[in-house]
């Protein structure tokens, strides 16, 4: 996962669109902490939005 919060968001979002069906399932894969990544992307003002699977 890229530590850099503005790559990190551009990171998920393309694998939310393209291979995930929720952040869940991407954290799981990954292996890493949903919070974590909440955390980071909500420093820079973005959210997880459940219905449309991304981060906006």
């Amino acid at each position: 996962m890229p530590n850099n919060p503005m790559v990190l968001l551009s990171f998920v979002n393309t694998q939310l669109r393209d291979t995930y069906d929720s952040l869940e399932d991407l954290c799981k894969s990954f292996d890493v902490e949903e919070e974590d990544i909440l955390t980071k992307l909500s420093s820079i003002g973005y959210e997880y939005n459940e219905a449309l699977n991304k981060f906006v």
